[in-house]
This record gives C-alpha cells, sequence and structure tokens, in this order.
C-alpha cells in the first residue's frame, strides 16, 4: 500500500474531472497525497536542496552534537537503560516567517533569496489546492482562503504561512527515540517539499504506518485539523511521525499555510438532513492554547477542549 501520486498538471486538461476525483479521494481516504508536475520550477527545488543542505551542514550540524535530545539518548545508553525517549525528538529544526527574516540563517549564500523565492512559489500552490477543495466540497470558490484570511484587508493576507525546515541526523541508538513523535497538524494545508533519497516520514491509514515513499521533487500535501473541521469531517487530518534513522541526514521542509490566529473556524460543509454537525466553531488562537499542550494526544479530545462560539 502506499499514498497516491497524483499529477497536478492533469487539473488544466482533458483529465480535470478526473483529477478532481482523485485529489477528493486521497483527501477522504488518506489525508496525505504526493503532487508531481505542480509547477514549481525543477531548477528551484534543486537550489532548495542544496542550500538547505549546506545551511545544515555550516550552521546547524555542531549545534546539534550538543543539542537535548543527544546528551539525553547519551545519558539513557550511560546507565544501559532499555526505555525509549518519549518526550523529545531527533530532529533539528528553523522556521521561516515573512516578520523574522532577520532570523534566517545567514551564513550560506544564497538561501534568503532562494528560500524567499521557494516560499513565493509554495503559497502560490496551497492557494490553488485550497480552491481544488473547496471545488471538491461544494465550496464557492475561494471559501477556504477567505475563512483562513479572516480580517484580510487591501488583499494583504492574514493567514499564518510558515516554513519549518528539518533535518534528522544518523540517530546511533534509532530504536530510542523518535524522529519526530506521532501527532496530526492542527493548521490548513500542509505543503512538504521531503528528501528524495532516506525515507523516514510515515502515516498512520486502517491501524498500520505507511511509509511516504520518497519521490524526487514532488511535494507531498497533507491536511490538518483545520481542513477537518470545515469540511466537517470529510476531510481528515492524519497522524503521521518520522523514524530516527541510523543513516542518512534526511531532510524536509514543510510549509503551513494555516488561518489567522482570529479567524473563526466552523464547519463550512452543511451535515446532511437529520444529522448535526460534527465540530464546534471557535477561534484558531484558542485551538492553538489547547494543542500545544496536547500535539502528541488524540485530536478528538482538543475539539472538545476548545472554547465554541
Amino acid at each position: 500500500m502506499a499514498i497516491p501520486v497524483i499529477d497536478f498538471s492533469k487539473l488544466n486538461g482533458e483529465e480535470r474531472e478526473k483529477t478532481l476525483s482523485e485529489i477528493a479521494k486521497a483527501c477522504e481516504e488518506w489525508g496525505f497525497f504526493q503532487l508531481v508536475n505542480h509547477g514549481i520550477p525543477l531548477e528551484l527545488l534543486n537550489k532548495v536542496k542544496k542550500l538547505s543542505s549546506e545551511c545544515y551542514k555550516t550552521e546547524r550540524e555542531e549545534a546539534f552534537k550538543t543539542s537535548n535530545p543527544v546528551k539525553l539518548l547519551n545519558d539513557l545508553v550511560q546507565k544501559n537503560s532499555e526505555e525509549k525517549l518519549e518526550s523529545v525528538d531527533w530532529e533539528d529544526v528553523f522556521t521561516l516567517l515573512d516578520h523574522n527574516q532577520n532570523e534566517w540563517p545567514s551564513n550560506t549564500c544564497g538561501l534568503k533569496e532562494t528560500m524567499g523565492e521557494y516560499r513565493g512559489e509554495v503559497r502560490k500552490l496551497a492557494s490553488k489546492m485550497m480552491e481544488v477543495m473547496d471545488e471538491n466540497l461544494g465550496l464557492p470558490k475561494g471559501y477556504i482562503k477567505k475563512a483562513f484570511n479572516e480580517g484580510m484587508e487591501d488583499g494583504e493576507e492574514t493567514a499564518f504561512f510558515g516554513t519549518k525546515v528539518s533535518h534528522y541526523p544518523p540517530c546511533p541508538h534509532p530504536e530510542r527515540v523518535n524522529g519526530l513523535r506521532a501527532h496530526t497538524d492542527a493548521g490548513g494545508v500542509v505543503l512538504l517539499f521531503q528528501d528524495d533519497e532516506y525515507d523516514g516520514l510515515q502515516v498512520l491509514k486502517d491501524g498500520e504506518w505507511i511509509d511516504v515513499q520518497p519521490l524526487p521533487n514532488a511535494i507531498v500535501i497533507n491536511t490538518g485539523d483545520q481542513i477537518e473541521v470545515l469540511s466537517n469531517g470529510r476531510y481528515k487530518s492524519a497522524w503521521h511521525r518520522v523514524l530516527a534513522r541510523e543513516e542518512g541526514n534526511r531532510r524536509s521542509i514543510a510549509s503551513f499555510y494555516n488561518p489567522s490566529y482570529k479567524a473563526a473556524i466552523g464547519p463550512a460543509v452543511v451535515a446532511g438532513e437529520g444529522s448535526e454537525n460534527k465540530y464546534p466553531k471557535f477561534v484558531f488562537g484558542d485551538y492553538m492554547d489547547v494543542y500545544a499542550n496536547q500535539k502528541f494526544m488524540p485530536k478528538e479530545p482538543r475539539f472538545l477542549a476548545v472554547k465554541s462560539l
């Protein structure tokens, strides 16, 4: 069993209806799928790969060697303990936001310009994907994006758009620690440019962990909790995790198109006659307050714990 791979370019041709159907089925049955021919230039993707790896090597690697996960794992091994570390992830990460560019890594030549261009391309792809979801869910074009951008004025987006650049370095005891603990994503649409050589990302499907197979230059799409709410449960946010590996430094660049913290999110897809909405309406910032403490716990209680409108 493998997660769906969809040719996004076919939306513009004779196979549009078939492609829309494939995306709808992937959202309903998986919450995870891979896009090929998505429109982001190959040359740009190659630069992103190269510069991200350079950045880790020159600006991040030494610090990771003395990081908390490394110290905790070393302590565990020295105690000859059979325990597994369940409170940390074997991950180096930094986050790129529009308003924190002065905090972006600055010693890797060309990284800022390249990642700025890449983020622009991914943001456009996120908008296209949300429009596809609108169409498949029977919503007006632009509905999801508008819901996420509550309070938008003069075309200035208020939605949160962040890019998390992660590396999962070789781990001497991968059975003792998680690369990234199992969770669902809190927000809207996640667009992941993952390593095309090393695996490790898995998605939970029908009680079984399935590898998200490395596919060169594909963009992995996964739906977050807010898409589940907007679709009234028709689309599900999927549990996923990253395994630690003994070999290889796995790269992962995930971009999140999430609602603004002030956005009111609730079911947009009308429940069938005689049935009720499955989710409350709430302010996304309130949901994030709950998620911050319950990220790695079952998701259903989060929807009940958040203050409803």
